[in-house]
């Protein structure tokens, strides 16, 4: 583990661009979203949403932010979703580099080789692992290249960064962005 944390930490300021699928049974087609993640100087994790709206969530200490366009903010404070208070502590950890942190929220478990990796995460809190089931990040090298969440009840949710999301440019078929995410080999 120490080595996929080594190669994930990143000094803050830092940023990544994103695509995910978001599926739904009230849905025809799932919906692909676009946009960046950033880590900034203060710790806070920002995602913003560029396509097909916008929007921006910013998880700070204690609280989220949720700004969309046309309307109001929305504060929400973190210990009322466990789901974005184990984001922003997972998430954190990862980008700082801090084992200690992240072994404190999940149970991790590293599978592969230096080339093609994945780091999963199981809550250890029972509120949070009733909601879900696991985080499996798909990686090769230093690149987080997918994040799949899986939760309790429900599909798979992928978001795909960095060089996974280029590769994903003009891609539709949720398939090949499932082969896209789990898949390192399949971008090459």
């Amino acid at each position: 583990m120490d080595w996929v944390l080594q190669a994930l930490a990143r000094p803050a300021p830092s940023h990544t661009p994103f695509v995910e699928l978001r599926d739904s049974p009230m849905l025809r087609q799932p919906l692909r979203l676009q946009g960046q993640y950033r880590r900034q100087a203060d710790g806070s994790l920002v995602r913003q949403v560029d396509s097909p709206y916008r929007e921006t969530t910013t998880l700070t200490a204690g609280d989220a932010v949720i700004e969309r366009d046309g309307r109001a903010p929305r504060r929400i404070a973190l210990a009322k979703v466990p789901e974005l208070a184990a984001v922003q502590a997972g998430f954190g950890a990862l980008l700082a580099g801090d084992r200690e942190l992240l072994q404190r929220t999940y149970t991790v478990q590293v599978q592969g080789s230096r080339t093609s990796w994945t780091l999963q995460l199981v809550p250890r809190a029972p509120r949070l692992a009733a909601a879900l089931e696991r985080i499996d990040l798909h990686g090769r090298g230093a690149e987080l290249r997918c994040v799949e969440s899986h939760p309790a009840k429900g599909h798979a949710q992928r978001t795909l960064m960095a060089g996974a999301a280029a590769a994903a440019a003009g891609v539709e078929d949720p398939s090949v962005l499932a082969t896209l995410c789990r898949d390192a080999s399949a971008a090459q």
